[in-house]
């Protein structure tokens, strides 16, 4: 049960990273941090290759953003917002948060997409307000994959070091991954089943 989805990572090999990485960027909770550190440790004991890992699973990452980008670029406001408003719920977000993610994104300038592949919690929600904004599809992806190559280089890194950390107890490794993915799915219905809409919350 412990090495169970490392296992399902190593047999789906890189499309499944690449799908993975891609999915975890549109539908939560799927944490990043356990596909590209089990990526690691699959390049620790020899399945997977570093280079390949990065670039596909970076690839992935883009791939999912640009998801976000492409809704934001072609619905506009005036789509985007009930989709929020029917939608936020499962999302964690309601448009409260979206008006203050644009003005953060108008703040900061472009940069703030490169800046924020780097925060766990606002990575993709930024790629909304780009889209939104119109943002150069050329600049949204170029700094998006940079950013996302960075972070995923530190999550393989950090993989490959607990691989070796805890080379002589690898069944423990099984059981972090676990509890890792646990926490986020907990994590993440919580926020949903505690979810008040700012309707409600104005009341």
């Amino acid at each position: 049960m412990d090495d169970l989805i490392i296992d399902l990572i190593e047999r789906g090999g890189y499309l499944g990273i690449f799908l993975l990485m891609a999915l975890e960027n549109i539908v939560p909770p799927v944490p990043s941090e356990v596909i590209m550190g089990v990526g690691g440790l699959l390049v620790q004991r020899g399945a997977m290759d570093f280079w390949p890992l990065l670039l596909i699973g970076t690839a992935g990452t883009t791939a999912g953003n640009y998801a976000w980008y492409w809704v934001g670029d072609k619905w506009g406001y005036e789509r985007l917002r009930p989709f929020i408003d029917r939608w936020g719920r499962w999302l964690t977000v309601d448009w409260e948060h979206m008006a203050k993610a644009q003005v953060f994104f108008h703040s900061w300038g472009h940069w703030v997409v490169f800046v924020l592949r780097f925060s766990p919690f606002l990575r993709t929600m930024i790629s909304l307000p780009a889209g939104l904004a119109h943002m150069p599809l050329w600049k949204f992806i170029a700094f998006t994959f940079v950013g996302s190559l960075v972070w995923n280089a530190a999550l393989i890194l950090a993989g490959q070091w607990l691989a070796r950390y805890l080379e002589q107890s690898q069944g423990v490794i099984g059981w972090i991954i676990i509890g890792c993915i646990v926490l986020a799915i907990a994590a993440y219905l919580w926020r949903v089943f505690t979810w008040v809409p700012r309707a409600e919350r104005d009341d």
